[in-house]
């Protein structure tokens, strides 16, 4: 019945296929239980616990180091350091309380905090990226890290925030004037996983400045410049998975659906154009993915894309009733 429910109420407009749920369904424990979740309402801890056991949750989990680190260290390679491991095993939903995974974690925090008080994996560079301290936030407050360790963390966030709501990597180190939809994105993360978990230290002003930095990407309608209303970068546009550091709409869609952010009219467009990358089949592609070593494959570029088409339909469950 909760399939049945699910087809319904996310496509009734469009009689989605029932196929696309089992197709979801067919593959890997993480995406079974996010869909059971996200999309059926149905949270099933039987899956959940089976994510580190098996598919790309063991898989991401065999390439630990005996240090407890994954590639070279914090940082090094891009794709296959502990930084981007740890975000990875976070959007597969693995479970929280994983002892391996905080304890890798706790290492970062003793060995990575730079003289601003954000984690820094630069030996030359003292001024802390706050774009990484977001995604930092992210996985370290999914994974449940004492909230102590993390104060200074969360100091250097709110010093980097910007008076047009946003933030940029760049503030702190080159002078930057205007907000970065990258860095902005990775900051709302997350302070969102701060405030779902339950810290409390400066959660007020955190919220604030997600208020404001949600407003930010709003007044660019997602992807639109707001002086001339063209599209700021037509890389923003694809639906690339998983998104590392690098914005695109369906990345800002699924925040502000994670978020319970309300129905905001400047969500329309890119909203259509997410709508128009569906294919006939019901499915939406992998459009992109970002170059460089990664521990494995987890899905083919220009092919349906169970990720993208995972995320589309929880984004359209929240707001597609308003199209």
């Amino acid at each position: 019945m909760a399939l049945q429910r699910a087809c319904l109420y996310l496509y009734n407009m469009e009689k989605l296929d029932r196929s696309v749920f089992d197709w979801l369904l067919r593959d890997d424990v993480s995406l079974q239980f996010q869909t059971y979740r996200d999309l059926f309402g149905e949270f099933r801890p039987d899956l959940q616990k089976r994510i580190g056991q098996e598919g790309w949750g063991a898989g991401f989990l065999a390439c630990r180091n005996a240090d407890g680190s994954w590639g070279h260290g914090f940082y090094q390679p891009k794709w296959t350091s502990s930084h981007y491991t740890l975000l990875d095993l976070k959007t597969l939903n693995i479970t929280a309380s994983h002892p391996n995974i905080r304890a890798s974690i706790e290492k970062i925090l003793a060995r990575s905090k730079g003289p601003d008080g954000g984690i820094n994996p630069s030996q030359t560079i003292l001024q802390s990226d706050v774009c990484i301290n977001g995604m930092f936030l992210n996985y370290a407050c999914y994974f449940d890290i004492g909230e102590y360790p993390l104060r200074s963390v969360v100091d250097f966030v709110l010093e980097q925030h910007m008076d047009d709501g946003g933030f940029n990597c760049r503030k702190n180190r080159s002078g930057a004037n205007h907000s970065s939809l990258h860095s902005t994105i990775s900051v709302l993360e997350g302070i969102s996983e701060y405030s779902r978990n339950g810290y409390g230290y400066r959660r007020g002003e955190l919220d604030a400045a997600a208020a404001q930095a949600r407003e930010f990407i709003l007044m660019h309608h997602l992807f639109k410049s707001d002086h001339t209303g063209a599209i700021i970068h037509k890389d923003m546009l694809k639906l690339s998975f998983p998104p590392r550091w690098k914005y695109n709409i369906l990345r800002a869609l699924d925040h502000f659906r994670a978020s319970n952010t309300a129905w905001d009219e400047r969500m329309r467009d890119a909203l259509d154009i997410l709508l128009s990358k569906r294919r006939a089949d019901g499915r939406w592609p992998l459009q992109a993915t970002h170059p460089g070593r990664v521990h494995f494959v987890m899905e083919k570029p220009r092919s349906p894309s169970r990720w993208n088409t995972l995320l589309a339909l929880r984004v359209l469950k929240a707001y597609g009733p308003n199209l």
